[in-house]
Parts: C-alpha cells; sequence; structure tokens
C-alpha cells in the first residue's frame, strides 16, 4: 500500500459553474483532432479515402467543418488529395485502399454533432453528485433537475439513463434515483467487480486492438514518469481514460462492456478527486500499474497484461479510499435543489 503524502490539504471547492447554453464550438477543429489521433494510432491507415460527404454526415452538419477539418489536416500532411474527389491517409498503404463509398474503418463511433440538450449538462449534474458522495448518498429528483437546468423532463430523463450507465445512480426499494456514498464499502464491492471484468475485457480486446494504441499510451506513461512536476489532475485523468476506456472498449462483447462500464463509476469519482488533490502521493501509483499493462502487452504477453491490470486494480483500493477520506475533511458543498441528502 503506497503512503499518502502526510497532511495534504483538500482544494475548496469551487462555486457551482453556471448552467452550460449553446452548441459546442469549433466543430472542425474537434474533428480534425480526431481523425489526427485515429491517424497516429492506425485506426485510420495509410491510404484510407475519407470523403467530404461522409464526414459531413457523421458530423450532422454541412460540408463547411468538414472541408476545413480535412483541409487542414492536409495542411500537415497527414492527408492528401485523392485523384478524383477526396483525401487519403498519407503513407505508404499495407494493403488495398478502401472502396470511396466504404466508411473507414473505426470511423463509426465518431460523435462530433451538436451536443445535445442532455450533454450540455451532463458533465456538470455528474460532477455535482460526485462531489457530494463523499459525504453521503443523495437522490436525484428529475422535476427538480429538469427545473433547474431549464430543460424538459425528457432531457432530464436522459441524463438520469446515463448517469445509470455509467454507474453513479441507482434505483431505490420504491423505484427513486439515489447516488450511493462512497463509502469504503462501496469502494470494495466497485473495486472487486472491476478487478473481475475489467482483466476479462482486456483479454478479449487484446488481438483487436489497433496497431500503434499501446505505442502510443505507453509514450504518454512514459512522459508522464519523465517529467519534472508530478502530472496534473486533468493529465492524471486522462491517463486513467486511456487504459480503462479507450483501450478496454475495443473489447467486441457488449455485454461485457456493459457490465465493465456499470462499474466504472469510480473513474468518474477520480476525475474529481484528481482535480481537488492530484499530488496525495509523492509519486502517482498508477503510472508503473499502467506501464506494467502496456509492456506486457507490446511484447504480446496477454494473459500476463491481464493479470498485471487485476493487481493494478485490487491494489488502487486504498488509494481511492484515501483520496475519499481527505475530501471528507473539507467543508460539505452547497445544497443543489435536484439533490436531497439521504438520511
Amino acid at each position: 500500500m503506497t503512503t499518502p503524502a502526510p497532511n495534504t490539504p483538500p482544494r475548496a471547492l469551487a462555486p457551482e459553474p453556471a448552467a452550460p447554453r449553446g452548441a459546442s464550438p469549433r466543430m472542425h477543429a474537434r474533428a480534425a483532432e480526431w481523425l489526427a489521433a485515429r491517424i497516429a494510432d492506425g485506426t485510420l491507415p495509410p491510404g484510407t479515402r475519407l470523403l467530404e460527404s461522409r464526414l459531413a454526415a457523421q458530423l450532422g452538419t454541412s460540408r463547411g467543418p468538414a472541408r476545413q477539418a480535412l483541409e487542414g489536416l492536409a495542411a500537415r500532411g497527414l492527408l492528401h488529395r485523392a485523384e478524383g474527389h477526396g483525401y487519403v491517409v498519407a503513407g505508404t498503404p499495407a494493403a488495398a485502399v478502401p472502396a470511396i463509398d466504404a466508411a473507414p474503418a473505426g470511423f463509426g463511433d465518431l460523435r462530433l454533432a451538436p451536443a445535445a440538450s442532455w450533454e450540455r449538462i451532463q458533465a456538470e449534474v455528474e460532477r455535482a453528485i460526485v462531489a457530494r458522495t463523499a459525504f453521503g448518498a443523495w437522490r436525484l429528483v428529475e422535476s427538480d433537475l429538469a427545473r433547474h437546468y431549464g430543460v424538459s423532463r425528457a432531457v432530464a430523463r436522459e441524463v438520469i439513463a446515463r448517469l445509470h450507465q455509467r454507474g453513479l445512480l441507482k434505483r431505490d426499494a420504491r423505484a427513486r434515483w439515489f447516488a450511493p456514498a462512497m463509502t469504503a464499502r462501496h469502494m470494495g464491492e466497485l473495486y472487486a467487480m472491476r478487478a473481475l471484468l475489467e482483466p476479462a475485457a482486456l483479454l478479449e480486446a487484446a488481438p483487436r486492438l489497433p496497431p500503434g494504441l499501446v505505442p502510443r499510451l505507453r509514450a504518454h506513461i512514459e512522459a508522464a514518469l519523465a517529467q519534472p512536476e508530478p502530472p496534473t489532475g486533468a493529465e492524471l485523468d486522462a491517463l486513467e481514460a486511456e487504459l480503462h476506456v479507450e483501450l478496454l472498449g475495443h473489447c467486441p462483447n457488449e455485454t461485457l462492456n456493459e457490465a465493465v462500464r456499470q462499474h466504472q463509476s469510480l473513474l468518474v469519482a477520480h476525475s474529481f478527486l484528481y482535480a481537488r488533490m492530484p499530488r496525495l502521493f509523492p509519486a502517482e501509483p498508477f503510472l508503473p500499474e499502467h506501464l506494467a499493462v502496456l509492456m506486457a502487452l507490446e511484447h504480446g504477453d496477454i494473459a500476463d497484461a491481464a493479470e498485471a491490470l487485476r493487481r493494478h486494480l485490487q491494489g488502487s483500493l486504498d488509494r481511492a479510499i484515501a483520496r475519499i477520506e481527505q475530501v471528507k475533511l473539507a467543508p460539505a458543498p452547497p445544497e443543489l435543489k435536484y439533490l436531497q441528502k439521504v438520511a
């Protein structure tokens, strides 16, 4: 067990941000960065043909943002113009170039359309819940949630459904939604399930990982370990998501994927906890643990990688409890009308 740094004061909670409004900005830039990342990890291999019309359909907009994204990547040397129309991923193709009307591999998960109403408030509701579950359990009232953000009950219902999918909300005996308290017992149950489910998902995902993905994730961990200053909370959160969400997301078993997501509510909690106290430990223990998983995958030792992931999850429980205990030392966050403390 890693010993936390002594006398680490939790940061005071920032005021609740104003309810977000409006559509997501700079869609062409988001599309360009998504495509660049997929080119870098091999999901879109050299020779893949990209069409402005198909990208626009994925964006859910006119062709303007799609055209800007493709032109920008061409200016960076990642694409070049194809004969006829469209663009082709730069480099020498390892296989035949996909047909011009074929969706590129991995392209179907692109979600860059203007944010729906539920998307614009879900992240804030997540933060509000996680900031309070260290202090107890909370009942979420759908009508009050809708009223607080000025949205319809249907939008509030969609937010609740997605929070349930992420494991943050459950139903009580009277079918009311509530967020369970982050007690040591509850966290122990979550980590026990994760230690069973995530290695199983890794075993199925490993043979299907796109070329370049594991080296990219390994390079990110090594860079975090080598930098003179400890990683920020946002950096730690991103590194957690790369292994536990992005890599495991290649598991083809959707039933297993759903079970994994149902027990990953602590990943959402960690995002909050890292922001509050990213330097609770002198050196972040999960970094070498993630590296061990990725190194085993690179060497083709899939069973060893799954075992390293299981050990990592088993060892993470005490650290998560230590962070929660530190949060409890801070003043409780202010009340919200749509969250009621469960006695």
